[in-house]
């Protein structure tokens, strides 16, 4: 993880000054709509949902074209800047929105003040939260494509053989359940089944132990520079989880985010932390499952949120720019985006959608009714990777029976050399 992330890094400082020679230019007046090009990373039906939203924008007018070209989150992070130097770029990308302040902060995408600013831009009644995780400094980089907190899916039919009638709604019940759940057949020490998958690093979107952080009335970063993380409250959240963990044996160690999912897939694992494709992947592993909030711990339930979001490129000339400021305002209309959020399953990016349009999705309205314990993850932090690496070598290394208190003060250096 570190050397990937060093390797974006640098790429991104290499890329920032060929990005300066190549922002802000007018292309000349030709025949025919302006032509601009859409990177997403949306690969699965949802995908198929908004290259259907941009045909029907299309259709709309004349003036724009917006061609869409599908990758992968991790090429869109791997090549946008490279394309952008070489202006072979999109003038549109969307990308996991923790990632979109520090391609920010080194030019690649254009403020996008004056559109929220606009009466005429539909974003008055986007979440709030959503809008945070791409605005650094105060200002906007970016729009939300998605917003949706970390769920707890759950195994119905491993529940109903424990005898355990709906899911737990605090920690102290999220454990005694998930040692009823955990099946050590042969007596050998290993469980054959366990009461839940907690990965200890390369989490769900590295937003599952930041959430327990909260919950336990900890903070990992304050106002955007200022680290936390070394704190008794968070010192507390980790000794609780690496016992329950290590002691109880409710979820194996050294889980990373994939294990985790390919341990509640194949119904060895009878819950789960994630988010809206995990109702696609129980759903094509026959698992009957069901979606409630992240238990509450002592301080407050709530649970990191994850954000994708479109910007704009610092490529895009005045045309180009006008036309995706144009299709952000389409994309946000109240008939779109609620046919987006039924589409995609995420929940709706209007405060104003009501949780009665989107009830034909049943994943959607689950999600829907847990959004209020949604918390942006990082937001404002520009080095958000760096940071998220260091809460993965903290939490592996406790899961593993490091001394908590060590591992906290020196998360606590590291993360504030990644903000200053």
């Amino acid at each position: 993880m570190m050397k990937r992330t060093t390797s974006v890094l640098a790429t991104v400082g290499a890329a920032a000054l060929l990005l300066a020679g190549c922002s802000g230019s007018s292309a000349p007046a030709s025949d025919g709509p302006t032509e601009i090009t859409f990177w997403h990373g949306y690969t699965e039906a949802d995908g198929k949902v908004l290259d259907q939203i941009v045909a029907d924008f299309n259709a709309s007018q004349q003036q724009y074209k917006i061609t869409t070209e599908t990758k992968t989150w991790a090429v869109i992070d791997d090549t946008l800047l490279p394309a952008l130097s070489s202006k072979e770029g999109p003038q549109i990308v969307a990308m996991p929105a923790e990632r979109m302040p520090v391609y920010a902060d080194r030019g690649a995408f254009a403020d996008l003040t004056d559109f929220y600013g606009s009466a005429d831009s539909n974003t008055a009644d986007l979440v709030a939260q959503a809008v945070d995780m791409v605005t650094v400094g105060g200002t906007p980089y970016g729009v939300p494509t998605g917003f949706v907190p970390l769920a707890m899916f759950y195994n119905k039919a491993l529940f109903t053989a424990a005898g355990i009638t709906e899911p737990p709604a605090t920690w102290d019940a999220w454990v005694a359940d998930a040692k009823k759940l955990t099946v050590d057949e042969n007596g050998d020490g290993t469980p054959e089944q366990y009461g839940v998958a907690i990965p200890d690093h390369a989490t769900v979107a590295n937003g599952l132990w930041p959430s327990l952080l909260l919950s336990g009335g900890g903070q990992i970063v304050d106002g955007g520079d200022k680290a936390v993380i070394d704190s008794p409250e968070n010192a507390k959240t980790i000794q609780y989880w690496t016992d329950a963990i290590t002691n109880d044996k409710i979820s194996p160690t050294g889980l990373d985010g994939i294990a985790a999912d390919q341990l509640f897939s194949s119904g060895k694992a009878a819950m789960h932390v994630g988010g809206p494709w995990m109702a696609s992947i129980a759903k094509e592993n026959n698992i009957d499952y069901g979606i409630a909030a992240l238990p509450a711990g002592p301080a407050e339930q709530a649970a990191s949120a994850i954000g994708v979001a479109m910007g704009i490129t610092e490529s895009a000339d005045d045309q180009q720019r006008a036309g995706a400021e144009a299709f952000f305002t389409y994309f946000f209309q109240k008939d779109v985006a609620t046919q987006w959020s039924l589409g995609s399953g995420w929940p709706p990016l209007r405060t104003d959608i009501p949780l009665s349009a989107v009830e034909s999705n049943p994943v959607v309205a689950a999600l829907s009714e847990i959004a209020p314990t949604g918390r942006a993850l990082l937001p404002g932090v520009v080095n958000s990777v760096d940071v998220i690496t260091d809460i993965d070598e903290l939490t592996q290394k406790a899961v593993a029976g490091g001394d908590v208190d060590e591992l906290l003060s020196t998360a606590q250096s590291k993360i504030q050399q990644a903000i200053k």
